[in-house]
C-alpha cells in the first residue's frame, strides 16, 4: 500500500472512528451518490485469517444498513441512469447502486436485500467472466497463495514463507502491489504461472463465482435490475493500444445487446482508477456509444460532473469498514476533499 494511501486510512479512521466528518462543511457532500459493491455475502474465508480480498466483500447485514442509513438520511434510492439525468436537475440527494463483475451472490443474497427496500440497481457484466477468457488474476492469486506454502516469482528477490494465514496475507500484499506496478500483460503472465504451480484453474473458479448466461436470464426481467457493460475481458484498458480498447468497449457492448435483446447505455471500467481509465477511455467509450461512464476515482457528485458523464466517481462500500459510522464518514464528503486535494471533479 502507498503511503498515500496510508495517509488516506488514517485520516478515514480518525473522520469516521472520532466522528469529524460531523464538521464538514454543506459544500462538500454533493447532490448524489454513486455506490460500488462487488460481492455480497455472510462471511465464510476458506481459511479463517486469510481473506485478502475481503475489501471486495460485504455482508447481507450491512447492505442492508447501509441502504436503511441512506432513506433516513434522505437519499432516494434511483437508477444509474436516474442519477445521470439528475445532474442537470439538482433536487433530494440520491444514491445509485452498482455491482461489478457479476458474481453469483448478487443473485443468491444482494437481490434479497434491493427487493426489500425497493432499490435498483446496475449489474455490470464482462462477458469473459461468463464464458471464459477473462482472467480473475486476483481471485488466482488469492486461492493460488493459500494453497502454497511460499510463493515464488520472478519479480520477487527471494521466494515469500506462506505457511500460515499471517504469512499468506502479507505475501498477497506484497506481490498484488508489486504485480500492481507492471503492465499488465507481466501481471498476467505472473499470476498464471503462479496458479499453475497451485493447480487453479480458471473455469473451475469462474464455475463457482459467477453469474452464467442462463442464471441472467431472470434478472433481465427483474424490474430492479439493470444490465451495464464491463469491457470483454477486464482488461485495465488504458494499458493497451486504441484498436484493442474500441474491441473490449463496443465488443462488449454489442455482446450484452445481443443476449438480452435492449440497449446497453453505461460502462464499468474495469479496474477503473487513473492508471486503467482515462481521458482516451472515456472518449472512446462515447464514441462506442455510452452515455454513462463510471470509474473507481472516489468522490461524490457535483453539478459540473454533468460534463463528465462517461468519467463519473464513485463510492465503494468497503469490506474493511462495514459500519454506518464509515458511510456517514463518505458521505459527507470529507475524505474525498482530502483525496481529490479539494477538487470536486477528478477527469483528467
Amino acid at each position: 500500500m502507498s503511503a498515500r494511501r496510508k495517509a488516506i486510512s488514517l485520516g478515514f479512521s480518525a473522520l469516521s472512528l472520532g466522528g469529524l466528518h460531523r464538521l464538514a462543511p454543506r459544500a462538500l457532500r454533493g447532490l448524489g451518490v454513486i455506490l460500488t459493491l462487488h460481492r455480497v455475502r455472510p462471511l465464510a474465508p476458506a481459511m479463517p485469517g486469510y481473506a485478502p480480498n475481503a475489501l471486495l466483500e460485504v455482508t447481507p447485514d450491512f447492505l442492508d444498513a447501509a441502504l436503511t442509513r441512506l432513506k433516513s438520511l434522505g437519499f432516494e434510492l434511483v437508477t444509474l441512469s436516474e442519477a445521470a439525468r439528475r445532474l442537470d436537475a439538482p433536487g433530494e440527494r440520491f444514491a445509485a447502486l452498482t455491482f461489478d463483475d457479476g458474481y453469483l451472490d448478487f443473485r443468491d443474497h444482494a437481490l434479497t436485500v434491493l427487493e426489500r427496500h425497493g432499490a435498483p440497481a446496475t449489474l455490470f457484466l464482462c462477458p469473459g467472466f461468463i464464458e471464459g477468457g477473462a482472467r480473475l488474476w486476483w481471485l488466482e492469486l488469492e486461492e493460488a497463495i493459500r494453497r502454497l506454502d511460499k510463493v515464488s516469482l520472478d519479480e520477487l528477490p527471494a521466494p515469500l514463507p506462506a505457511r500460515d494465514a499471517a504469512e499468506k496475507t502479507a505475501a498477497f500484499e506484497r506481490v498484488y502491489w508489486r504485480l500492481r506496478a507492471e503492465p499488465e500483460a507481466r501481471l498476467l503472465a505472473a499470476t498464471a504461472r503462479l496458479a499453475a504451480e497451485a493447480g487453479v484453474t480458471q473455469a473451475a473458479l469462474r464455475k463457482d463465482l459467477f453469474l452464467g448466461w442462463d442464471d441472467l436470464a431472470p434478472l433481465a426481467a427483474h424490474p430492479l435490475v439493470a444490465f451495464g457493460a464491463h469491457s470483454l475481458t477486464h482488461i485495465r484498458l488504458a494499458q493497451w493500444p486504441q484498436e484493442i480498447v474500441q474491441i473490449e468497449l463496443g465488443g462488449s457492448k454489442a455482446t450484452l445487446e445481443q443476449r438480452f435483446g435492449r440497449g446497453i447505455e453505461s460502462i464499468c471500467y474495469p479496474v477503473g482508477d487513473p492508471t486503467s481509465a482515462g481521458p482516451r477511455e472515456f472518449a472512446l467509450a462515447r464514441d462506442s456509444g455510452y452515455a454513462i461512464g463510471v470509474t473507481t476515482r472516489p468522490g461524490l457528485l457535483f453539478p459540473e460532473h454533468a460534463a463528465h458523464r462517461l468519467a463519473l466517481p464513485r463510492v465503494s462500500l468497503n469490506g474493511l469498514w462495514q459500519s454506518v459510522s464509515s458511510l456517514d464518514a463518505l458521505l459527507s464528503g470529507a475524505p474525498f476533499f482530502l483525496w481529490n486535494r479539494g477538487r470536486r471533479v477528478n477527469v483528467g
